[in-house]
């Protein structure tokens, strides 16, 4: 599943290529993904200038000019992309045509992904943003802010960094590789970990997630940039998806255990 540095990447690539445009068409092949496609939906956007494209958690925010917003999750296998000559393929679920005659094409696999449209005063009751927790990279969450969160829960920390009502989009990739760089075992108690140690832990979060956004995020399967393009994040990896090469600090094997039904890569040498 895309996580936070997969869908600031699509953020970003769109942005440029949308912002200020106009939606001419809007054409919807599919009405229902994870959630029902409002009926109302085409006729919301089409005419409506694109004001911004944010990012919020997980998801692709488009703010029109009319106090709207469509609003995206990738789902499992979901892509964005801007699309010039455009072939028709199997899964485009949404076209859209801008006025300079690019199309926005929402195209996913295996249905889990999400579109819809919210109005500004919708956002807080909307039932899959009312729990989300802090954003990672944002100045909400700091070294104190951390300690605080990890000193309160019993739960191993691995779970609690991917927890999104607690901190969101640190997906399964990021939560390894974070823990490696910070040298922390992903199966002690969060309530375990020292404030030295959440100190190092929220460094390395932040620090894996701007790498990894810098790197265009990870593609392992279906994953693509705005221009359909891969990222590469993926061949920097130091223990996701490593099990049994060597680690790059110490040279021990790379093991790999299941945690709430995920795998879990780390060194058994260089994290306590």
């Amino acid at each position: 599943m895309p996580e936070l540095p997969e869908v600031e990447t699509v953020c970003r690539g769109i942005a440029p290529q949308i912002e200020g445009r106009s939606i001419s068409r809007v054409k919807v092949n599919c009405k229902k993904l994870r959630i029902p496609i409002p009926k109302k939906f085409a006729s919301i956007l089409k005419g409506r200038k694109i004001i911004r494209v944010k990012r919020k958690a997980k998801y692709i925010v488009i703010e029109l000019d009319s106090g709207y917003s469509l609003v995206i999750h990738l789902g499992m296998s979901g892509r964005l992309t801007i699309q010039q000559d455009y072939q028709p393929a199997k899964h485009d679920h949404i076209v859209i045509e801008l006025d300079n005659g690019s199309l926005i094409v929402f195209n996913d696999t295996r249905k889990f992904g999400l579109a819809t449209v919210l109005h500004e005063t919708e956002f807080d009751d909307f039932k899959f943003f009312k729990k989300l927790g802090i954003e990672p990279l944002s100045k909400e969450l700091n070294t104190v802010q951390l300690f605080k969160i990890l000193e309160k829960r019993k739960k191993n920390i691995k779970s609690v960094i991917m927890d999104s009502s607690i901190i969101v989009g640190v997906g399964n990739i990021y939560a390894s590789e974070s823990l490696f760089s910070a040298g922390i075992h992903p199966e002690r108690l969060a309530s375990e970990i020292s404030k030295k140690e959440s100190d190092r832990l929220f460094k390395a979060i932040v620090e894996t997630l701007k790498r990894a956004i810098e790197a265009g995020g990870s593609t392992l399967k279906d994953y693509a940039k705005a221009n359909g393009e891969s990222g590469y994040f993926q061949h920097q990896f130091l223990v996701y998806d490593q099990q049994d090469q060597p680690c790059s600090k110490c040279k021990r094997a790379i093991q790999k255990i299941k945690q709430n039904g995920r795998a879990t890569y780390f060194c058994g040498k260089c994290q306590k």
